[in-house]
Formats: structure tokens, C-alpha cells, sequence
């Protein structure tokens, strides 16, 4: 049974008053709380066995590199990598979508096309704009619909022989959108792409499974899913690893260095030079092992009974809008709105005086607020550690706040 009074108390922040009233934390798509037992392993390792990792022979030195290798087994095991070597530690997704984009700097000529959604974050936007301006190659963009999701028939129509990558997020994180990435994936094989998902808003409402997705590259940030920031994941077929050149030169990525040569480790080093964030990766393995062991059936229901709760009130509101996919079955708990002449900023001022955490803004998605020509909007992200009593007084915040600027 999901008790989410035993869950709540497993995060010591939610506790807290914030301008003298009890926090309602609902800014989880831009990073979510921690569990004590992943704050409890970042301690650890600074107060039992600090030590750096894979050079010193020293006990608290294999203490260390021990449990930093035991997380990239769990993370392994958590996304059903084939072979651990598969999982690159990286500080995050956009440094594993860079990493892949510099990688294919060496592979792209001049008019080879790329796709990439209308539905992006900046990071899965950018570092390919810098790519086609370094080969030469064409971006693409899937268009999207009124509703927020992707027109999967201009998709067919923009693949062709000369496309050799394609790039999608698994999960909006401006409007929730439960993109179809298993049609993308098969579409893009059958041209001969590779395809890139950005998974960072999906891994912490569902258990992605890469060798069933059959994807080349998958990647996602620890702090979205319960974990520290600084610390995040590539996923990639080892063929694919195996071609791209590293991304950045210096320690634990060589195999040998001379003045004359420098011959590259094997995987997964060759790509993760320098000191890497140690605890960050331990603390990544034990918000894993925290998030299965609440188990994804329990967090997708609660989340899901979240999601049409709040939808629900917030429908009460007079000229309000909510922006994304009307059938709630096709995404996240995520509800993106705006209320008619009123700034989101103005509204999430507001109510953080109340003691509401939200994100007003583009949220690092300006061309889907170009498409539906807004400066932004409120968006209202839930965890599984949120309830329905939480809604209420958000709602109930919203309609104060409309009142004070209306």
C-alpha cells in the first residue's frame, strides 16, 4: 500500500514553513526533494570515506571506488542497460546531450539532417543548433499541435536518407506531454538515424526500459528523480560508444600518454575525465534504490490521481487555461496554465507568499510560448510525496491572487 503520510516523512524539507505557512512544494519538474536516506549518503561518504576513486590502492580509496561502481551497477540495472559500461556518469543531461553532440562534430557532413521536436528544452535544442553551424548539417523541427503534442505524420514526412539523427524529450517539461517515442525510435531506425531522448522529466514518474525502447542514447539528470544535482546519466549503445571520440582529455580517460600519443581508456572512463562527482554518483545509486523501492506502480498512481484532481479544481477558475494534451492519459503531473490579463509572474509572487512553490515563465522552452504566443506560463509540477490537500490550498492561492490583481 502507498502510505503518503510514511512517504512525506521521509523528506525532511516538506516539514518546513515558508513565509510562515507550511511549504506546498510544487516546482518538482525543475528539481525534487531529497529523501534523508540519499542526504544520509552524501554524508557518509564526506564523514566515513572520502577518498578520490579508481587511482589509490589506500582502503578508503577502494571503499570509494566500490560504492561509486556499485551505483553505476544500480543505475544499470534501474534502465536495463545491457552491459554497465553503457551508463556514463556525467554532471547532468545537458552534458550528456553535449557530450553525444561533440561526439557527432567528427561523424556529420554538410546537408546531413537532424530532427529535433518543437517540444524541447533549451538543452536538447542548442547544442544542436552549435553542431549543424560547426558540420553544415540541417535541422529539422517536428511540428506541434494545439494541444501540445507532436504531429507524428509531419514526422514521416520530414525522415529521409539523409537524416542520420533524431532528438526528442520523453516528457515535455513545460507542458507534460507524454511524447510517443517508441513510433520515433522505429521511424528513425528504419532511415538509418540514431535517436537521442531526453528522458530528465520522465525518469521520475516511470522506469524507462532501454534495450525494450531499442534506443541509441538515452539521458536523464539525478536531481529530477529524488538525487543530488551535479550528477546525471548517459545511456548509450556500446557500438555507438565505441565511435564517438571522447569529449573532454585529462585523467582516468587515458590509457596511455606520451608526448607523442595519448591512446583513450576503455569504456565507460573514456568519456568521464577528471575527478568525478563522487557522492553525487553514490547519492544517484541511493535515489534509485529509494525510488524502487516505493515502487513505479505507486508513484504513477498517485501521481496520476494528482494530476486529475488538480486539473479538476483548477478548472473552477473562471478564464483559466491550461496548456497541453486534454486527455490526461497522455501526460506527466504536470499542469501548465495561465489566467486571462493576469502575468504568471504576478501570480507565482503571490502565492509564494503563502508558501507555494511553483515556476512562472518559458521554462527553458521559449518556442513553445512563441507558438502559442505567451510570455509564459504558471506551472504547477507534482511528486508523489504531494496531495490532494496540497491542491487545495494552491488552488485556493490562485483564486486569492487573481482577486488581488484582478
Amino acid at each position: 500500500m502507498f502510505d503518503i503520510q510514511k512517504v512525506r516523512a521521509d523528506f525532511p524539507i516538506l516539514s518546513q514553513k515558508v513565509n510562515g505557512k507550511p511549504l506546498v512544494y510544487f516546482d518538482n519538474g525543475a528539481t525534487s526533494q531529497k529523501p534523508q536516506i540519499v542526504i544520509d549518503a552524501i554524508v557518509d561518504y564526506y564523514s566515513k570515506y572520502n577518498a578520490n576513486i579508481h587511482r589509490g590502492v589506500h582502503t578508503l580509496s577502494q571503499l570509494a571506488t566500490d560504492a561509486y561502481e556499485e551505483a553505476r551497477l544500480k543505475i544499470q540495472k534501474h534502465f536495463n542497460a545491457k552491459q554497465n559500461y553503457e551508463i556514463i556518469l556525467t554532471s547532468g543531461t545537458t552534458e550528456s546531450i553535449n557530450l553525444v553532440a561533440n561526439g557527432f562534430a567528427s561523424i556529420l557532413q554538410k546537408n546531413d539532417e537532424i530532427i529535433v521536436s518543437a517540444l524541447e528544452h533549451h538543452s536538447n535544442i542548442v547544442p544542436w543548433q552549435m553542431l549543424c553551424e560547426q558540420t553544415g548539417a540541417i535541422l529539422k523541427v517536428i511540428p506541434m499541435d494545439i494541444h501540445g503534442e507532436l504531429i507524428m505524420s509531419e514526422y514521416d514526412k520530414l525522415l529521409s536518407d539523409k537524416t542520420k539523427l533524431v532528438f526528442c524529450n520523453h516528457i515535455s517539461n513545460a507542458l507534460g506531454t507524454l511524447n510517443p517515442i517508441g513510433y520515433i525510435i522505429k521511424k528513425a531506425h528504419e532511415v538509418g538515424a540514431a535517436v537521442l531522448i531526453d528522458g530528465a522529466q520522465a525518469c521520475p514518474h516511470l522506469k524507462p526500459d532501454v534495450q525494450a525502447l531499442d534506443v541509441d542514447f538515452y539521458v536523464t539528470s539525478a536531481h529530477k528523480m529524488c538525487g543530488p544535482t551535479g550528477v546525471g546519466m548517459l545511456y548509450g549503445k556500446e557500438e555507438w560508444l565505441r565511435k564517438l571520440p571522447p569529449y573532454k582529455g585529462g585523467g582516468e580517460m587515458i590509457a596511455t600518454v606520451t608526448f607523442e600519443k595519448t591512446t583513450y581508456a576503455d569504456l565507460p572512463h573514456k568519456f568521464e575525465a577528471g575527478t568525478p562527482n563522487i557522492c553525487g554518483g553514490i547519492a544517484f545509486g541511493a535515489a534509485v534504490d529509494y525510488m524502487n523501492a516505493i515502487g513505479f506502480d505507486g508513484i504513477a498512481k498517485q501521481e496520476k490521481e494528482l494530476l486529475e484532481y488538480g486539473t479538476k479544481r483548477l478548472q473552477e477558475i473562471d478564464n483559466l487555461t491550461i496548456y497541453g494534451p486534454e486527455d490526461l492519459n497522455r501526460k506527466a503531473s504536470v499542469i501548465s496554465f495561465n489566467v486571462d490579463g493576469i502575468h504568471p509572474y504576478d501570480i507565482g509572487t503571490i502565492i509564494d507568499k503563502l508558501g507555494i512553490a511553483v515556476r512562472t515563465g518559458h521554462h527553458c522552452a521559449q518556442p513553445i510560448m512563441d507558438f502559442f504566443k505567451i510570455p509564459g506560463t504558471i506551472r504547477a509540477s507534482f511528486a508523489f510525496y504531494n496531495t490532494k490537500e496540497e491542491i487545495d490550498i494552491f488552488v485556493e492561492a490562485v483564486k486569492k491572487a487573481i482577486t488581488m490583481l484582478s
